[in-house]
């Protein structure tokens, strides 16, 4: 059995396009009540489809004009426990990933510049013990930033 049906999908689509949206604009849309969009958006909360709401954040308008991706890799895989706690003390990392592949873990971070970047991967992510070692990848441009496409009928 599903956890959501067709409406919860259109809801989905269009509170992803602009979650500003007020419900009564979202219910005209589909042609249900108000309080139906409150009632669905609240059960897909408790469902754990909407995982968060917030707003979106550019990095480089605050100074971080360097994106970088970073293979680590760990003596054991098991590490990864105990390495994650360390790697959430350092807040310009923003996700990390447990991979299969070249790397152990995959994480992103944005620095201010290369002298940053360097400080963070020789003063605080290489010396975590357990890293034997990383390779970094800097983004040179994100040429799509979405989330997951929700199709209805």
């Amino acid at each position: 059995m599903e956890k959501i049906d067709n409406l919860d999908r259109k809801i989905l689509e269009i509170v992803m396009r602009n979650a500003r949206i007020p419900s009564k604009d979202v219910a005209v849309e589909c042609g249900v009540s108000r309080a139906a969009i409150h009632q669905r958006i609240q059960r897909m909360i408790d469902l754990k489809v909407i995982t968060g709401s917030g707003y979106h954040v550019d990095p480089h308008e605050l100074g971080y004009t360097t994106c970088t991706y970073i293979g680590v890799n760990l003596e054991r895989g098991a590490m990864y426990r105990d390495v994650v706690p360390e790697l959430e003390k350092i807040p310009e990392i923003v996700e990390c990933h447990f991979t299969t592949g070249p790397y152990t873990m995959l994480i992103k971070l944005y620095a201010r510049d290369n002298e940053h970047l360097m400080e963070l991967l020789n003063d605080k992510i290489q010396t975590i013990h357990g890293v034997l070692g990383t390779e970094t990848l800097i983004s040179l441009d994100n040429s799509i930033d979405r989330e997951i496409h929700v199709s209805y009928e």
